[in-house]
């Protein structure tokens, strides 16, 4: 299960390790991709859920495993919208 988190506390993290990242079309991204995963998407590789804040970052319909090629996302963080 992934670590819950809020759009704007992620944003203040990510930007924090990425400082030369955009806040606002990082924010604008992850909106997006919250609400495709409140509507159903899925990953357009195997057809689980896609993962909100790595289909943001890579900018395709992604989950988890997909993206990142690891099955245990217990480490990490998912938007807390989307549970």
């Amino acid at each position: 299960m992934f670590v819950p988190i809020s759009i704007d506390e992620f944003v203040k993290k990510h930007i924090k390790t990425n400082p030369s990242e955009n806040a606002a079309d990082l924010k604008a991204s992850l909106t997006e991709a919250a609400d495709k995963k409140k509507n159903g998407f899925k990953c357009s590789q195997c057809g689980q859920p896609v993962w909100a804040i790595g289909t943001a970052i890579v900018g395709w319909n992604g989950c988890f495993t997909c993206i990142t090629g690891e099955a245990d996302c217990s480490e990490d963080y998912e938007i807390d919208s989307v549970f």
